[in-house]
Parts: structure tokens; C-alpha cells; sequence
């Protein structure tokens, strides 16, 4: 019997690897369409309407780019993770403690402040509970050599639990008639909106300019690329590896800590326990999709929450349910996905 082993190869060439994914891309649309008509559904009527729902006004344009906002600044915090690869699967606590951070300033400094030096303590106050969070899975890591996959997975389950108990506990709003809700913030605590989204918007595109700067042309961009690709290449070159894991982390996890805030003021007006949405999780995808590229990471964003926006449009316009509206989502996020593997791996057949 034939056995195959799995092994790294040299990464395509740019136009190699885009011909690969736009072949999966293709037999995703193929697969879907197979499926659609399997069930009962005509699959032009629905990519159509999906695109349409996604893009086909301009309050749809506008419900997208407020979708991949959150994503572009989370998948921008997963990538300095990753780019030293510690796999922060985090994001979900730090976007929590984040949002914990900012939703004290909001609660009790909104009535005397105005609303610009509050916004920025703020996000101050989200970065570092949101730095702190990261910082404790890359303190164990460098001093005990945990695993940093289950500890940051944990860690997100326990910022839930912290953020539901103020919720039904210390926080809760006595106005709201009883209900375990956190009270909304007040105006002064709100992000401001430049044509018709809110500037999360802005924020994520100049952090994503930054952060293509910052990793391609400074020197501890640099030192997070050497410890990634060999940590003992960079111990004998004179780097500081663990301090370099400690400033990576706290600069991973204050972006995703930036996002609750931004998620908080912006979109869900008070805190509250489902306040992240699985974003943490989602930008593990879109992060992974660029390449590890702070500029694609744009563009993976906006595709990503295309396909959200335009699911959700379907289920409305079409009455299609949800789960085969998230059936079509992961069948295509399969094939892209899968054309990842492909232009960094290959078999090779090994012994019998």
C-alpha cells in the first residue's frame, strides 16, 4: 500500500499562487451551484442576490464596510502573532477586555468629558486590557514554554464569563427593567460617522498602512520576522527573543482590544457578553487568507464580509435558511482555504 507523506514546499510565485486560488475559487462557485440545485435553488438567483445584497445600494455598501472593520483591525492584531508564530487563537478575550476597558471610561467619565478626549481614553483603556490579556499566554510562554493555543482559546471563554458577570451583576443597569444589560452609553461615548460609517473605517485603514510599514521597514518588525522563522537564528544574532514574544503580544492583543472598543461605541452602544460575534475567530481566516500581508488583509476583509452580508441578504430575500446560507459560506471558504494548503504543501509518497 501506497503511503504519501505531507511536506512544506518553496511558496508559488505571485502569479502561480493567484491562478491557483482563483481555480478554487471557481470549483467553489461549481460545488455550490451543484448544491443549490440539489436543494431546490437556482444558483445564478442566488450569487446574484447575494452580491446585490452585499453591494447593491448604498446602504448595503455601507452595512459591508461597517461588517469588515472589526475584521481588517483584529486580522492586522492576528498577524503580528502569527508572523512570529504564536498562534494567538485570542482575539475573542482580548476584543472583550477591550471592550471592558473602554466601557468603564464610557460608564462613568461620559458626563465630564467632552466627547473626542473621551473617545481617546477610551481606546487607551482598550489597548491595554487588551495588550494585558495577550500579555498573560506570552508571559507563560517565554517563562514556562506553555502551549499557547489552549491558554489563549481558554482565555477567551474566561473574559466572556468576566464580561456576563458585570453584565447580570455589578453593572447591570437598574433602568432596565430588570433585564441583565449593561447601560447604553451616552452620546459623548459614541464614535462619530463620516459618510454614513462610522470612522472605524478610517482607523482600520490607516492601522493597516502602519502596520505595513511597521513590519516591512523597522527594526522590530524585523526582529518579530527573524524569531518567527528561527528563534535561534535570532538568539545568536543578539535578540532579545522573549522580550521580542512580550512586545508582540501586547501589540497583537491591544489592535484586537481596540476592536471592542470600536464594537462597543460604534455598533453596539453599552457591553455586552456576545459583543465580539466571533470576530477573534473569523480574523484567524482573513488574516490567514493575506498571506500574513497587512495590504491583502484589506481586501480578504472586505471579501469575507461581502459573504456575510450577502448571506444574511439571502435568507431575507430568498427566504433561504440559515444554515444553507452558511453551508454556501463554507463550501466557498473551504476551497479558498484548501488552495492555501496547496500553494505551501505537497505529497510525496513515502515507504510502503
Amino acid at each position: 500500500m501506497l503511503k504519501y507523506n505531507i511536506i512544506k514546499k518553496d511558496e508559488l510565485e505571485g502569479r502561480q499562487a493567484m491562478m491557483v486560488r482563483a481555480a478554487a475559487i471557481i470549483l467553489s462557485f461549481v460545488f455550490t451551484g451543484i448544491f443549490m440545485v440539489i436543494i431546490g435553488y437556482n444558483p445564478i438567483q442566488v450569487f446574484t442576490k447575494m452580491i446585490s445584497g452585499a453591494l447593491g445600494t448604498e446602504m448595503r455598501i455601507q452595512e459591508t464596510i461597517t461588517k469588515s472593520i472589526p475584521l481588517v483591525i483584529t486580522s492586522l492584531g492576528i498577524l503580528v502573532a502569527f508572523k512570529m508564530k504564536f498562534w494567538n487563537i485570542g482575539g475573542e478575550g482580548q476584543i472583550m477586555m477591550g471592550a471592558l476597558g473602554a466601557s468603564y471610561i464610557a460608564l462613568n467619565y461620559a458626563d465630564s468629558m467632552a466627547s473626542f478626549p473621551l473617545l481617546l481614553l477610551m481606546a487607551l483603556a482598550s489597548i491595554v486590557c487588551g495588550g494585558l490579556w495577550a500579555l498573560i499566554p506570552a508571559f507563560f510562554k517565554v517563562k514556562l514554554g506553555t502551549n499557547e493555543t489552549i491558554f489563549t482559546l481558554m482565555l477567551n471563554y474566561i473574559a466572556i464569563k468576566i464580561v456576563q458577570y458585570l453584565q447580570y451583576g455589578p453593572w447591570k443597569d437598574p433602568n432596565a427593567s430588570g433585564f441583565p444589560k449593561v447601560a447604553n452609553f451616552a452620546p459623548a461615548a459614541h464614535l462619530p460617522s463620516l459618510f454614513g460609517i462610522h470612522i472605524g473605517w478610517i482607523i482600520a485603514l490607516v492601522l493597516a498602512a502602519a502596520m505595513y510599514v511597521f513590519m516591512k521597514y523597522t527594526k522590530k518588525g524585523y526582529e518579530i520576522e527573524v524569531v518567527g522563522e528561527s528563534p535561534n537564528t535570532a538568539k545568536y544574532a543578539g535578540m532579545n527573543v522573549n522580550g521580542i514574544i512580550i512586545m508582540a503580544l501586547i501589540i497583537s492583543g491591544g489592535l484586537c482590544g481596540l476592536v471592542g472598543m470600536i464594537q462597543a461605541s460604534a455598533i453596539e452602544k453599552t457591553l455586552s457578553a456576545t459583543l465580539s460575534g466571533g470576530l477573534g475567530f473569523t480574523a484567524i481566516i482573513t488574516t490567514w487568507l493575506s498571506g500574513l500581508k497587512p495590504h491583502f488583509i484589506v481586501i480578504t476583509s472586505i471579501a469575507f464580509a461581502v459573504l456575510l452580508q450577502g448571506g444574511v441578504y439571502i435568507q431575507i430575500a430568498m427566504q433561504i435558511p440559515s444554515a444553507v446560507a452558511e453551508m454556501i459560506q463554507g463550501i466557498i471558504l473551504f476551497f479558498v482555504l484548501g488552495s492555501e494548503f496547496f500553494i505551501r504543501y505537497k505529497f510525496v509518497k513515502g515507504d510502503k
